[in-house]
């Protein structure tokens, strides 16, 4: 069985799952993860939404070394494997900073087409594979 690392974010393990975000209904900013103050006007009257499962990929990186905690998960030197981190537009909606599943520069390019998925991000300590958010190439 495997669980989410942060099961508010998303709507994972549903079929088709969305990353849920909110919505300022006095400014219309939105954000991903939900946030409960407004970022652009500070307001408070916030709505929760689903994002698109689809977007763009605007910028990307690969991550050579190992992340810190929390992030790293159990990952230490000896098992990391280099992995992509993207910058995602969805729709005209939002731009989120994610995981992707690939890292290898001759196949990411920017204004490519990604999609929501979930990876695997460790074993717990009771044998649960604990998953992340990440894009995949489509």
């Amino acid at each position: 069985m495997a669980i989410a690392l942060a099961p508010d974010v998303s709507t994972w393990p549903e079929e088709n799952p969305q990353l849920i975000g909110s919505r300022c209904n006095q400014c219309s900013a939105t954000t991903w993860p939900r946030q409960q103050r407004c970022p652009q006007c500070s307001g408070d009257d916030l709505a929760e939404i689903k994002l698109p499962r689809t977007g763009t990929l605007i910028a990307w990186t690969t991550q050579g070394f190992v992340p810190k905690l929390p992030y790293a998960g159990k990952e230490n030197a000896d098992n990391f494997q280099p992995f992509g981190i993207g910058l995602v537009q969805l729709g005209d909606v939002v731009r989120v900073e994610t995981r992707l599943t690939e890292s290898d520069p001759a196949v990411l390019k920017t204004g490519m087409d990604v999609e929501l998925t979930f990876v695997p991000l460790y074993v717990d300590d009771s044998g649960e594979e604990v998953m992340t958010v990440a894009f995949k190439p489509v």
